[in-house]
């Protein structure tokens, strides 16, 4: 690979007859670029940065404000230094003193802190169904409260942890070659526990080393030990019993019994009491899955450790609180549009909770259910955020849009997504980064010796094609405001586009910024919010005006001012509204749409640049998977088997991608992930019904898309948004 690498990198740029080079956004590069850096100018983007909407006080005083000075430290870089002691015998026992050195501090009154809290008293003294009051003596619900207690946590055992911590500190120096942790985001955090409060911290577990890796580093920053939430069903009873020693947490069984169960009732007083005294770090951890495979890779890697901002959970609760407005279903919202029977859009948002159900939600009230999923929303939003994109991401994205000139566009792309303020996690001489990431993607890519010594990168077809789409997914959010627009302007022209393609229509076609609005809405309904990673404190008509503004950024769109009309940057002449220009961000009334009156007059055309048709298309890609499915999900409406269950007609609809995929050659959307994304839309969109059945609730196909006529509207107003 090296050999081929060298012989391509070494020849120039070839040329297309016309005279423009094949390649994408290349020409502006030349190939000067020779390395490549996590940095614009002299600091790198911070992420991960909280609500400023809904947690205003912690996003002022918990962030760092020299953290971009702030480097990198490797946390299982344990020498000398690191202990209080100095010598020959110090530098060869230093992993062994510096498990000595950690501070364990002890957990003293949580059970009688939990006996006390106000759930379990009220069980205890009967002021609730299901309590002593109902036939239960309180001796024996004080007993089941311990043994309920005694299933979920133990006194963490000093000697067990340091033990386990010497133990893991060389085989992690086996492992990788360093675990990187930003010194800035670490001091937030210790900022963030001097408050007092318990932490909670939530992870998103990228790999299955995650369970012991991420414990070990908040424990080696002085953080103590953590209390790990495991899934008891991946444990053995001896497994359980020494992970509670070494600070885990297993969920009880009767928590998730139904809300009329009196066992379920204790056990999910129990778990709530125990749930903030002790700090929550949650998440399925399966630590010792796939690890000899792991083991027997020869080749070290690198991690690195991303911490979000803290933010106050009390200052969330209360401020959360009031940014609650009036929202619609998705049938509610789509549906007569989709069918044809009405144009405008509500002006209200949408209303879809993905949130499993379990038994310790549905024994809160609604109010607060509501501010539980919310709350989910931000986190996954601020994980996402806080996540940098790999190499292997930006190569696969590369090849899958058929790019090709390797070099230039690796460099552009690396540059686009810092200045959209995500990071990178790779870093190096350019021509080694190319080799070192082809190389991790060899089983999914072939790479061919053509004339002239260039080497030729060709995607495998079935399963490699899969995969790269796949890792190209990683870099949707950061293009996803981008990608919304470009679909949606794909939407709007599709009725005009001629037999040339969309781009004839540059400098032709006006668009207004109503329609724009129109379009933006109606994708922005029709994708899962779990993909939109729409914070729910922000307003879907912000997010609109949020997505029209970068497709001006980028240079997509170009404001044309209409004869007659005052131009655009003219505010001098703007007479003052009898409404506040300013309105608070937290409002999800009407008052958010007063920007439409004022945009009547405003348009748009698609602008004349030479790059722009390339960026547009590589921008449409990035959603084509997605949409693909959706669309191919509403043709199977005609031959799937239904009523079936969730889990079968998942199989069935997988199936039929897979075959579809080898007819058409195009692999993008074969993903069971598509697949369970677009029963669970057309079931909130009304398409599908679950029904309860004795067998279990199963899924039927609704009376109004039980016609084909219904169905093919389903299917055309998806695909108005993808560009082919």
């Amino acid at each position: 690979i090296a050999t081929m690498l060298e012989s391509r990198l070494q020849t120039k740029p070839r040329s297309s007859p016309n005279g423009r080079e094949t390649s994408l956004w290349s020409s502006g590069f030349r190939m000067k670029l020779e390395a490549v850096t996590p940095f614009l100018g002299k600091y790198r983007p911070f992420v991960g940065r909280c609500c400023q909407t809904c947690t205003p006080k912690s996003w002022e005083s918990l962030f760092h404000r020299s953290i971009r000075d702030l480097g990198f430290c490797n946390v299982i870089l344990v020498k000398e230094e690191n202990t209080r002691f100095r010598g020959w015998l110090v530098r060869r026992l230093c992993y062994f003193l510096w498990s000595l050195e950690q501070h364990i501090p002890p957990c003293q009154g949580a059970p009688q802190k939990i006996m006390e809290s106000t759930r379990v008293q009220n069980l205890l003294s009967g002021r609730v169904p299901g309590g002593a009051g109902e036939g239960q003596a309180p001796d024996l619900v004080k007993k089941e409260v311990q043994r309920i207690l005694g299933h979920i946590q133990a006194p963490p055992c000093p000697f067990l942890v340091r033990l386990f911590s010497w133990a893991l500190l060389p085989f992690l120096n086996c492992v990788f070659l360093n675990v990187q942790l930003h010194k800035g985001q670490m001091k937030m955090v210790h900022k963030a526990a001097q408050a007092g409060s318990p932490l909670v911290l939530l992870s998103t577990h990228k790999t299955f080393l995650d369970g012991i890796l991420l414990p070990f580093v908040l424990l080696s920053q002085g953080l103590g030990v953590l209390r790990v939430a495991w899934d008891s069903r991946v444990c053995s009873p001896a497994l359980r019993a020494l992970l509670r020693k070494l600070g885990g947490l297993f969920l009880p069984s009767e928590a998730n019994l139904s809300l009329d169960s009196s066992e379920g009732l204790l056990a999910r007083a129990v778990v709530q009491a125990a749930s903030v005294p002790l700090g929550l770090w949650t998440g399925a951890l399966a630590v010792l899955r796939s690890l000899c495979s792991h083991l027997g890779c020869s080749r070290q890697i690198c991690s690195r450790v991303h911490l979000a901002q803290p933010f106050s959970l009390q200052e969330y609760t209360i401020s959360a609180r009031s940014c609650w407005g009036s929202r619609q279903t998705l049938e509610q919202l789509l549906q007569p549009i989709v069918l044809g029977q009405c144009t405008a859009v509500p002006d209200t948002e949408k209303e879809q909770e993905w949130t499993p159900i379990t038994g310790p939600l549905l024994a809160l009230k609604e109010e607060d259910q509501l501010l539980v999923r919310r709350l989910s929303h931000h986190v996954l939003s601020a994980s996402v955020a806080n996540s940098a994109v790999m190499s292997t991401a930006i190569m696969a994205t590369l090849l899958l849009f058929k790019h090709q000139k390797l070099l230039g566009e690796f460099s552009w792309l690396t540059e686009e997504i810092l200045l959209r303020g995500f990071d990178v996690g790779f870093s190096g001489q350019l021509r080694s980064l190319l080799q070192h990431t082809l190389s991790l993607l060899r089983a999914h890519v072939a790479l061919l010796r053509i004339r002239q010594g260039d080497l030729l990168v060709v995607p495998r077809p079935g399963p490699g094609l899969t995969h790269l789409a796949r890792l190209s997914a990683e870099l949707l959010p950061v293009f996803l405001s981008e990608a919304v627009g470009a679909c949606a302007v794909r939407g709007l022209l599709v009725g005009r586009v001629p037999p040339q393609g969309l781009w004839e229509l540059q400098g032709i076609e006006l668009l207004s910024q109503n329609e724009l609005y129109r379009q933006i809405l109606l994708l922005m309904h029709l994708l899962p919010q779990d993909l939109l990673l729409l914070q729910p404190c922000q307003s879907s008509y912000s997010y609109c005006q949020e997505v029209l503004d970068r497709l001006i950024q980028c240079g997509l769109l170009v404001a044309e001012e209409t004869p007659g009309s005052r131009a655009a940057c003219d505010t001098g002449r703007r007479r003052m509204s009898r409404k506040l220009l300013w309105k608070p961000s937290g409002d999800f009334t009407d008052s958010d749409s007063d920007g439409f009156e004022e945009a009547e007059g405003r348009y748009f055309r698609l602008s004349q640049q030479l790059r722009c048709p390339d960026f547009f298309l590589f921008l449409c890609r990035l959603l084509s998977p997605l949409l693909k499915a959706f669309a191919q999900a509403a043709a199977f409406l005609r031959q799937g088997q239904l009523p079936d269950t969730e889990s079968g007609y998942t199989k069935q609809l997988f199936e039929f991608l897979q075959a579809t995929a080898q007819e058409e050659g195009i692999f993008e959307c074969v993903d069971p992930k598509l697949a369970i994304s677009a029963i669970w839309t057309f079931r909130d969109l009304g398409v599908l019904q679950q029904m309860p059945s004795p067998a279990g609730p199963r899924l039927h196909l609704s009376s109004t898309f039980a016609s084909r006529d219904n169905q093919e509207k389903l299917e055309q107003f998806i695909r108005q948004f993808i560009c082919s």
